[in-house]
């Protein structure tokens, strides 16, 4: 019984002081379906420019929401110009390893969407994905969790080791997909990364 109370509260210790992070602008880490992804508040101009600055990455290459549901996303997304059979399409893949690339809403910030008028997002069927996102009430950013011309990390560890202790990591293992999301268009169907 002890081993259960000893343990217990420091997996909610760490969810609480990464949702703290988030809440601070700051950028973290968290495991997702294939690899550990560097996340932040996609609200916050300030933390996207941390996560871009620490990832070496281009704000005009534009970047991934994941989400534990639709309805997180639509405030970042054009649901309006989508048929029912787009979203059925959507819909079949989700929860799930699949970014959907969709027209972005008019009021969906440049440093979300870069030089592009729609956006990446995908709803995770990743148990700490789902938490973290349902705890925190929104989507969060998510690219890989890797330095320019490094393999992205697949442990909480490899995620220290190239990015430093600093870093708030959500403890946890990463789903068993060898391979990043499949990327796809909504609109044209086209497969900009395979899964």
């Amino acid at each position: 019984m002890s081993n259960n109370s000893v343990s217990k509260p420091e997996g909610n210790t760490s969810l609480e002081n990464v949702l703290r992070a988030l809440q601070q602008e700051e950028v973290i880490a968290y495991p997702t379906e294939a690899v550990f992804g560097l996340g932040c508040d996609p609200d916050s101009e300030k933390a996207v420019s941390a996560l871009l600055a620490l990832k070496q990455r281009p704000w005009q290459k534009g970047l991934i929401l994941i989400a534990a549901s639709y309805e997180q996303l639509k405030s970042y997304v054009d649901d309006s110009v989508l048929s029912d059979m787009q979203r059925e399409t959507i819909f079949s893949c989700w929860p799930g390893p699949v970014t959907w690339v969709i027209p972005a809403r008019i009021e969906t910030p440049r440093w979300l969407t870069g030089s592009f008028d729609s956006l990446a997002v995908r709803v995770s069927d990743h148990p700490l994905v789902q938490q973290l996102c349902s705890q925190y009430g929104k989507p969060l950013v998510s690219t890989s969790a890797n330095l320019s011309g490094y393999e992205p990390c697949r442990t909480a560890e490899e995620v220290r080791i190239q990015f430093g202790p600093s870093l708030m990591v959500l403890p946890g293992k990463v789903g068993g997909r060898l391979n990043p999301s499949e990327i796809r268009d909504v609109l044209t169907g086209k497969q900009f990364r395979q899964g």
